[in-house]
């Protein structure tokens, strides 16, 4: 039986450890096509962090090797994009 992610916003462990997960992939291609400035507002516990964790694995160089096992099953995996695994990112926790 899977598991909730409940607190879990690191994405490859959610992926690679069979959490349940709903698939947000297909709004990458919709950020792409908007203006470069992004404000994401959501109410607490809606899973910003998870799906900024989700961008961080999508365009990280870092996680290019693990592009399909991370995101084969996914949208996204199946119509990348471009600009996939092709920045260096960094992230700040302020958590």
């Amino acid at each position: 039986m899977k598991a909730l992610p409940y607190g879990i916003s690191d994405f490859p462990r959610i992926r690679c450890e069979d959490y349940y997960y709903v698939d947000k992939s297909r709004f990458i291609e919709i950020l792409e096509r908007q203006p470069p400035y992004l404000f994401l507002i959501r109410p607490r516990r809606f899973g910003k962090s998870l799906f900024l964790a989700m961008l961080e694995a999508y365009y990280s160089i870092d996680y290019a090797g693990r592009f399909e096992e991370l995101f084969g099953e996914l949208y996204i995996g199946q119509h990348p994009t471009k600009r996939h695994n092709s920045y260096m990112v960094l992230r700040f926790n302020f958590s």
